[in-house]
């Protein structure tokens, strides 16, 4: 008999079309509850009997699977939030995919902070659970286990991911229509797409005897060497990729495919800089990381990018370019570790060029800390974006 619950923060393209679909066809949970703060959301899943839809993008076609059994509860309302509470009581696994680690805590009473706070209180202090953090930040399990501090039961885990899976939402019933996706419920005008891609590296768990529900995650003790190869090799190509593209005028990603010479550029980055930075500072850590482990890694996402089903807009990836060319982030991250290892990253830095001028950025060092935006690592970017 399955008595195992699933508890999501949120109900975003991540938590439906990965940690909730998971759980949901691992068929080793008996209850599936969300907590979500949309309203409108929120009601359309509960008329819909608690069933929605999700897309998944195939290599070859898009196919649309549902999800059942879903419990959704608003945490502002007073009814839900004790619900909600009772829930977390008795979880095996969480999985908060919010917008950011800001939402953690956000000084009320439905924040998941707070949730979780006064469900641990009702908790069988013996029993074990895991939380899976998916907020983008490499230090996430850090952030929300700071918190909770002394709240955090010893019986609890929270770990980090690293999600290499891409995913968005589409809104507007005729987008919908003309893309030929499922609503999530019929009465609410939002798609999730995501890709069939499920190979989520998470934190070694150290909980004694504790089995996961959701069992396709891959346990790693060390997660950084993933994270790197996800920010610096993944994204940077990929935010690559999409500047090359949108140099020509593309609108999606799948237009690339077109584009002998765009493809070459991305994957010569991947392999000639990323690949050259990431390997050397991580050679011994895993397979990934020699040269048949990389040139995999590479190829298959070069493919993945540009799946013609994902209908990947480029604005989408282009978006927001002064993080992108923060001094850690993708691009000048991925520079940078390029240069350690010996390597010009020329073709990353036509990439950061192209960033610089969508984004109307005359100095990129205003994006930097300043207290490493005169130093000499920092004059060698920087001629490096000159040319």
């Amino acid at each position: 008999m399955k008595t195992r619950t699933f508890i999501g923060f949120g109900l975003g393209p991540i938590q439906s079309g990965l940690f909730l679909f998971e759980a949901f066809r691992s068929q080793n949970f008996a209850r599936y509850v969300v907590a979500e703060i949309d309203p409108a959301l929120v009601e359309a899943v509960r008329s819909g009997g608690g069933i929605i839809s999700v897309n998944i993008a195939h290599a070859d076609r898009i196919e649309s699977a549902e999800i059942s059994g879903i419990e959704i509860l608003n945490p502002r309302e007073p009814r839900d939030r004790d619900e909600l509470i009772a829930a977390i009581a008795c979880a095996d696994e969480i999985a908060t995919a919010l917008p950011s680690v800001a939402f953690y805590d956000r000084g009320d009473a439905a924040s998941a902070v707070s949730c979780l706070a006064d469900g641990f209180v009702r908790r069988d202090a013996k029993k074990q659970a895991v939380i899976y953090t998916a907020e983008n930040d490499t230090r996430a399990a850090e952030h929300l286990a700071n918190h909770l501090g002394e709240k955090l039961p010893t019986s609890f885990q929270i770990l980090n991911t690293v999600i290499g899976k891409m995913s968005g939402g589409v809104t507007g019933s005729e987008a919908i229509k003309r893309l030929g996706l499922v609503p999530m419920t019929t009465d609410y005008g939002r798609a999730v797409l995501v890709e069939a891609f499920n190979r989520i590296q998470i934190s070694k768990i150290h909980l004694p005897d504790f089995q996961r529900g959701i069992s396709v995650f891959e346990e790693k003790e060390n997660l950084g060497p993933f994270e790197d190869a996800k920010l610096y090799g993944h994204n940077a190509v990929h935010a690559l990729l999409g500047y090359l593209a949108h140099e020509r005028n593309l609108a999606t990603m799948d237009q690339v495919r077109s584009y002998k010479k765009l493809q070459g550029i991305a994957r010569g980055a991947f392999l000639e800089e990323c690949g050259a930075g990431l390997r050397k500072k991580h050679a011994d850590a895993d397979p990934l990381f020699s040269e048949a482990g990389w040139t995999s890694y590479a190829d298959d996402l070069l493919i993945r990018m540009t799946n013609p089903f994902l209908r990947d807009s480029i604005a989408r990836v282009i978006r927001d370019p002064q993080r992108k060319l923060g001094w850690d982030d993708r691009l000048i991250g991925a520079m940078r570790l390029a240069l350690a290892a010996g390597v010009k990253p020329e073709r990353l830095s036509r990439g950061a060029r192209i960033a610089m001028k969508f984004g109307n950025i005359s100095d990129v060092r205003n994006l930097w800390p300043e207290q490493i935006r005169n130093a000499g690592e920092a004059d060698e970017v920087v001629a490096l974006l000159g040319e």
